[in-house]
């Protein structure tokens, strides 16, 4: 009977207290509806939920930093401290430890790096004093080809004479270049030569051409430098060197006296004592009027200017005169016509492919038709190589013509 009094006291004692909680529920809601109505009504909604959510944010992150540190941190502490208790009870001294080889990979997946730190991908590095051959590929111009290995158009002309014959519109496809570390000029030994009269045609001193290592050569063992030791024939590189170019169209071709033309092949004619006198009035020679190759450049020995076109362009004379070569070039300009105007004036043409006038012929007038363009000779494509020279000096084309 006690029991049953002591259950429904207890069971009427938990009514009443939720009966208490659900009537402070709504009354909670009614004062904080009250509240909000307030912050709203003076304005300051916006500056109490602006602080609430930072309010509510640093309990958020104090939270996260309090069940890091009690669960995980204190963790792994306790345990790195014991595992440092361990290890320093089995290694006592630091020279009993003993490390594992390096095998010079990581053991890792991923990236790895080698031992071999070398970044030569063509092989063991180069010295910097070798000589480096570089095979001509279609579209090469020798400036540009000196310019990817930094070095001067002439640099790379003068060091190859014996395939280029100071010509820098010579270069053909499948052509190998010598191409030397540094700007300068080679010099083949001859029988008689004395350094310092080789050093100062070259325009360096013989201590230049001495003390450059590719030449093998010695303070020690040169000798006297009016006979030193070199042996004839030996090439040697002139660092800094200079020269004069050797020239083939630099003869006059008179048309009195063109012995000196003999030397330049095939075309060459004997001498014409009459003719026609050209006016000065130059006619362009050919029907393009664009230049396709390199444009007058005496610094790299290029006296004229390569006017494009197709195989076959009619090529007509620029001024009366008379023809004073016609004919084959030995030294990579194809088939040439030179006609001399009388006047100190001569105008040449190159790489024709068909000439069609001949030694002594007379030029009646400017405009007249000579010969047709081609690629003869030493040259990558069809085009027009044009020379002007008044009394054995060149001039620029581009200063005669309005294009």
């Amino acid at each position: 009977m006690d029991e049953n009094i002591t259950s429904h006291d207890v069971h009427e004692t938990q009514q009443i207290n939720n009966q208490k909680q659900t009537e402070e529920t709504p009354r909670l809601l009614t004062r904080w509806d009250t509240f909000w109505k307030r912050v709203q009504k003076i304005g300051l909604h916006d500056v109490v939920s602006r602080v609430g959510t930072i309010f509510l944010t640093l309990v958020m992150v104090g939270l996260i930093v309090w069940v890091m540190k009690t669960f995980f941190l204190t963790g792994e502490q306790v345990a790195k401290t014991d595992n440092g208790e361990q290890y320093a009870e089995e290694v006592s001294d630091a020279s009993e430890l003993v490390l594992p080889a390096y095998e010079g990979i990581s053991p890792v997946e991923g990236i790895s790096r080698s031992s071999d730190i070398k970044t030569d991908i063509n092989g063991p590095t180069q010295s910097r004093y070798d000589v480096v051959q570089y095979e001509v590929v279609a579209g090469d111009t020798l400036i540009g080809i000196a310019d990817n290995f930094g070095l001067q158009p002439e640099t790379i002309l003068w060091c190859n004479y014996n395939l280029l014959l100071d010509n820098p519109a010579a270069i053909s496809p499948g052509d190998v270049l010598e191409i030397y570390p540094t700007d300068g000029t080679t010099y083949t030994w001859n029988e008689g030569d004395g350094l310092n009269g080789v050093a100062s045609g070259l325009n360096v001193t013989p201590e230049d051409i001495i003390n450059w290592p590719g030449n093998h050569l010695s303070a020690e063992t040169i000798g006297d430098y009016s006979s030193p030791n070199i042996e004839p024939g030996t090439v040697l590189f002139v660092p800094g060197g200079t020269r004069a170019y050797v020239d083939w169209s630099a003869a006059l071709f008179r048309r009195d006296d063109p012995a000196t033309s003999r030397i330049l092949g095939a075309g060459h004619c004997d001498a014409v004592y009459s003719g026609p006198v050209g006016t000065e009035a130059f006619v362009w020679p050919t029907t393009a009027t664009y230049i396709s190759g390199y444009e007058y450049n005496p610094e790299l020995n290029h006296w004229g200017v390569d006017i494009g076109g197709d195989l076959g362009n009619p090529i007509y004379a620029a001024d009366a005169g008379v023809v004073v070569y016609a004919g084959w070039n030995d030294w990579g300009y194809g088939n040439v016509v030179v006609i001399d105007h009388g006047n100190g004036w001569q105008t040449l043409y190159a790489h024709l492919s068909e000439v069609y006038v001949n030694c002594g012929d007379f030029i009646s007038y400017g405009g007249q038709l000579i010969g047709a363009m081609g690629s003869t000779g030493n040259s990558s494509g069809p085009h027009l190589h044009f020379e002007m020279s008044l009394n054995g000096n060149r001039m620029n084309p581009h200063k005669y013509y309005p294009y």
